[in-house]
């Protein structure tokens, strides 16, 4: 079927799946559980009407790994929505998205620009395929502590500086709301004929809602790995990877397959499917409404005083070249509260999980699923937050980012010769390991990174306040893994 005689009121892999329940099929494949005859448990915890689509590819459900049928359909209608070329959906999470884009174009030796800040699964990516990468250190809002979006000056000397690299890799937006110039990257990249590649895990929404800063597709880029799961409304893990007009797709599916399992989830492609459909049809609306009510709570919350929930005020042109309204980023430090504590005392006073909090900001994260009355409750709790917790400032640390030192590829320092010690005697030495706080997971420490005392610092310091740290082998974080002597080849 071709994509012309679609209609984005269709959802191709829901019908066929609708379709196969009625058959009522005996089933003498995997899963083993038998549509949840086998895990009585399981049926009743999730209900019948899951467990019995909960299936192996066949032929009239089509195949994850070489769709030519519903899968493909619903791939061509996810790009139709998107304003891509083609679409590919993900059943590995975002994760799986950002890894298949970075080793669509990268290979060994390859060079590629990027923000430090990243997610940890754009270093996982340079790790696997021994890509290098070239940063751009983001610049850094002293009085929020978070790191900013690529400057374009700073983006043009990158490449003039690596005219060899492959690709230029964006941000956009932050975990914090905060987009590039991605129109401008985008160009610079192409000119130098590289690609533009764009982590969008938090940007689904720039598609359907109006007034939002520019999409990946829009901009031009090449690739972009979107989060449907996050602001879209599927089920977690489900993500889609856009590709543009010069990228080939056939390619791309091949990577995709060297990591991506064989025994795709049929839940997963189903959430996807219909929430593609969902936002195709009532994205303006329902996006609508949730910048209403992110800009009320805004409102409310900096009414409260001593918290800065912050938006488009800080666009400055450059770094801060567009925010997006739905993020709800607020600053705490002023009433004397890390963000971690007040993520923490939200969650065990008051019974509200938000997105994350870090050493300054915490992220109410707002989507199609919000309703204005539980707003309303996270904005009174704040107000008694402050009323019952405020304290001086003075003594919390003040800046999110620090720039890395960068000794060799994440790939060398992650498969070198390692050794184990105590991590408050590692100052000046190498890490071959990821050290960071999740959410939002952008690595302190990455393999191949000088650790400095400033961070060792920082570590201490977000382990104090509650953060939840992860990645390396010590779960207890009191030991690190470092280059042993010689350990380089």
């Amino acid at each position: 079927m071709k994509k012309e005689f679609m209609s984005q009121t269709q959802a191709p892999i829901y019908e066929a799946l609708e379709r196969f329940r009625e058959m009522r099929v005996v089933p003498f494949d995997v899963p083993g559980h038998k549509h949840g005859k086998g895990n009585p448990e399981l049926t009743a915890f999730l209900g019948e009407q899951c467990v019995s689509i909960d299936v192996n590819s066949m032929k009239p459900l089509d195949n994850l790994c070489h769709p030519v049928s519903v899968i493909h359909e619903a791939e061509l209608l996810a790009a139709d929505a998107f304003g891509a070329e083609h679409a590919f959906l993900m059943v590995g999470g975002t994760t799986s998205s950002v890894q298949s884009m970075v080793l669509s174009c990268c290979k060994r030796g390859d060079k590629i620009i990027l923000p430090r800040n990243v997610h940890r699964s754009v270093i996982n990516a340079l790790v696997l395929c021994g890509a290098i990468p070239v940063y751009v250190n983001p610049e850094v809002d002293r009085r929020l502590g978070i790191s900013l979006g690529m400057s374009r000056n700073q983006v043009k000397k990158a490449i003039e500086a690596n005219p060899d690299a492959v690709a230029v890799l964006v941000n956009n937006p932050t975990y914090y709301g905060i987009c590039s110039d991605l129109r401008a990257i985008v160009k610079m990249a192409h000119e130098a004929d590289m690609m533009c590649l764009v982590d969008e895990a938090h940007g689904t929404h720039f598609y359907f809602g109006e007034n939002m800063p520019v999409s990946a597709m829009a901009a031009g880029a090449d690739m972009a790995a979107v989060s449907m799961h996050k602001s879209g409304g599927s089920l977690t893990q489900s993500s889609l990877l856009l590709i543009g007009k010069n990228v080939n797709a056939g390619h791309v599916r091949q990577i995709i397959n060297l990591t991506q399992t064989t025994s795709g989830s049929y839940l997963l492609m189903s959430s996807l499917d219909i929430s593609r459909r969902n936002l195709a049809l009532r994205g303006k609306s329902v996006f609508r409404k949730v910048v209403e009510m992110a800009e009320y709570a805004r409102e409310e919350i900096n009414e409260i005083g001593g918290y800065y929930a912050y938006g488009k005020e800080l666009i400055n042109g450059d770094s801060i070249f567009d925010f997006d309204p739905t993020k709800l980023s607020i600053h705490t430090r002023d009433i004397g509260l890390a963000g971690i504590e007040v993520y923490d005392i939200l969650r065990d006073e008051y019974d509200i999980q938000i997105e994350f909090g870090d050493i300054g900001n915490i992220l109410a994260y707002l989507s199609i699923g919000d309703r204005m009355q539980e707003l309303e409750r996270l904005v009174s709790a704040l107000a008694e937050i402050r009323r019952r917790y405020i304290k001086d400032s003075n003594g919390l640390l003040s800046q999110e980012y620090i720039d890395p030192e960068v000794v060799c590829s994440p790939q060398e320092a992650f498969y070198a010769k390692k050794k184990s010690i105590p991590i408050d005697k590692s100052a000046g030495l190498v890490c071959s390991e990821f050290v960071m706080c999740y959410p939002p997971g952008i690595p302190i420490l990455a393999p191949g990174e000088r650790i400095t005392k400033e961070i060792l610092d920082y570590i201490t310091y977000a382990k104090a306040k509650g953060c939840s740290m992860t990645g390396p082998e010590d779960p207890q974080i009191e030991y690190i893994n470092i280059l042993d002597e010689g350990g380089l080849k």
